[in-house]
C-alpha cells in the first residue's frame, strides 16, 4: 500500500439518535471532537446517526405495507386520457 494516501481506520462509536443504541465498530469516518467512554474504559470518538439497524423499520419488523395496488389504479385512472388523440 502507498503511504499517506489512506484514511485513518480506527475504532468509532455510532450513536443512534432515534433509539439511543450505541455501536462500537471500526471506521474511516471523520468525526468531531465529541467522545465517549466505552464499557471497556477506553475513550472513542462518537458519530451521531439519525437511523441505524436498531431503529430502521425494515430491521425492527415494524414496517408498514403500503397499498400499492390501489395507488397504481389511481395513477392509471388519473392519466388514462393523457396522450390519447381525440
Amino acid at each position: 500500500m502507498k503511504k499517506d494516501i489512506h484514511p485513518d481506520y480506527r475504532a468509532v462509536v455510532f450513536n443512534d439518535l432515534a433509539s439511543g443504541e450505541k455501536f462500537l465498530t471500526r471506521s474511516t469516518v471523520k468525526t468531531t471532537d465529541k467522545t465517549i467512554e466505552w464499557e471497556d474504559g477506553n475513550t472513542y470518538p462518537v458519530v451521531d446517526v439519525e437511523i441505524s439497524s436498531a431503529s430502521h423499520p425494515f430491521y425492527t419488523g415494524k414496517q408498514r405495507i403500503m397499498d400499492s395496488a390501489g395507488r397504481v389504479e389511481k395513477f392509471k385512472n388519473r392519466y388514462a386520457k393523457f396522450g390519447k388523440k381525440a
